[in-house]
């Protein structure tokens, strides 16, 4: 469980730097991410390095100072989840402030699947975003 930890925390290390090699490191070839919303029950699913890849890239192209603020990661036997506070700006000066939760199942030592869920609450004008 330790290496998956590890895993755990490369992966958000990656995520805050932008980082998609090394955030494509840490998950198995036939890897499947459920975003948060989408227009199926358990998200939009994107399977594939690719796919996962061009996701992520995507929200770091919009939101250049999106950071996933980590406040604690759990190991068990047959997967894994992280907390986190989801912060960036959005194109339009919006700020997103939310907190959720990934949970995770492994393929060794590499995450098999991500699933995403945070909480619903609007965007914050930039000037109303200092003060939440």
């Amino acid at each position: 469980m330790d290496d998956r930890s590890a895993t755990l925390d490369r992966l958000f290390g990656a995520f805050n730097r932008h980082d998609a090699e090394g955030v494509m490191a840490c998950f198995a070839a036939d890897a499947v991410f459920f975003t948060a919303a989408g227009p199926a029950a358990a998200g939009r699913r994107i399977a594939g390095l690719d796919a996962i890849r061009s996701a992520f890239v995507a929200v770091w192209t919009e939101m250049p100072d999106v950071r996933w603020s980590v406040h604690r990661s759990r190991v068990f036997a047959d997967g894994g989840m992280t907390e986190w506070l989801f912060t960036g700006t959005r194109p339009d000066g919006t700020r997103v402030e939310v907190e959720g939760l990934d949970l995770f199942t492994f393929d060794g030592d590499r995450v098999a699947s991500k699933s995403a869920f945070r909480k619903d609450r609007p965007a914050l004008p930039a000037s109303d975003a200092a003060a939440a």
